[in-house]
């Protein structure tokens, strides 16, 4: 199977094909506390005008959390997460704004509660970084709603991962946990259409071993997904370029989206909209030798 054979997702209006071209997913954290940008966005005032910025720059999905995945972030409860999401899920689908009211939205969450509560209020995608694992109902409740849902790889929680970084066989345990999630998300009932995977750069992994997720994406291809990569920022890059103020990573995550493309990434997760959407489309006519339409007419 190659990716272009995979089934694309359709989600609205907009048609995720994937193969064609690499798609760009805007980071929305309605947190106090997340790595980069907590405490930005965390009224429904700010998210909103936040989102009309991300998709005016070309962002193909909002990616909309409640809960930080920083490391050393506590779990909040079920209910606080809930309503950190909800409201701006529901205050974009009822805006008067069309482009923004039919905006493609994942909400970034590893409990079958907010998910459900997310969906109804208009999500329609559910980002789990645990890959399913935190909620043993997840799997379950996606398959009930409908959705389609991003697998992850986690070890540990977001508060004790960065002491699970030791692997005999980085991308071949990554691989088969990520199998053994799909599989058992199929057996809760979920198509293995509706599922995508994440490597998880910079989750339970030390500096070195995110460069080396970068140079071996293609070695996920054969669980037969799209496969999303969130390099935005992270602190791996702050290491190579010893910056340590997150929002100063731009052109570090730009290269780390360049070699992402380069090895086959389907979606990209990113915090600087224009920035990274330009990037793709560049990386894009390099490797998928694919030209925005504006350009074919005078190619």
């Amino acid at each position: 199977m190659t990716i272009a054979s995979l089934t694309p997702w359709v989600l609205r209006d907009h048609l995720f094909r994937w193969g064609d071209r690499t798609y760009v997913m805007g980071v929305l954290n309605v947190t106090p506390d997340s790595f980069s940008d907590g405490g930005l966005f965390n009224t429904v005032e700010a998210a909103i005008t936040q989102a009309q910025q991300l998709l005016a720059a070309g962002v193909d999905l909002l990616d909309i959390g409640g809960q930080s995945s920083r490391p050393g972030a506590e779990q909040i409860p079920i209910e606080a997460e809930r309503r950190r999401v909800v409201p701006v899920i529901e205050a974009i689908r009822q805006s008067a704004d069309r482009k923004l009211a039919q905006a493609v939205i994942s909400v970034d969450t590893t409990q079958s509660e907010v998910a459900r509560a997310a969906v109804r209020a208009g999500a329609d995608i559910v980002n789990d970084i645990s890959g399913g694992t935190f909620d043993a109902a997840m799997f379950s409740t996606v398959a009930d709603l409908g959705v389609p849902i991003i697998l992850m790889h986690l070890r540990g929680t977001p508060k004790t991962m960065q002491q699970n970084t030791h692997y005999s066989d980085l991308m071949g345990e990554i691989a088969s946990f990520l199998e053994r999630q799909v599989k058992t998300a199929q057996a809760a009932g979920l198509s293995h259409s509706q599922i995508a995977i994440d490597p998880g750069i910079g989750f339970a992994k030390r500096y070195p071993q995110n460069l080396e997720i970068l140079r071996e994406i293609p070695q996920l291809r054969g669980l037969h997904c799209p496969i999303l990569v969130g390099p935005s920022r992270k602190s791996f890059i702050g290491w190579l370029l010893n910056q340590p103020d997150p929002q100063a990573r731009g052109w570090g995550t730009a290269a780390a989206c360049c070699a992402a493309i380069a090895g086959g990434a389907d979606i990209l997760r990113v915090h600087d909209g224009q920035a990274m959407v330009e990037v793709c489309k560049v990386a894009d006519a390099i490797w998928r030798q694919r030209l925005p339409d504006y350009c074919r007419a005078t190619d």
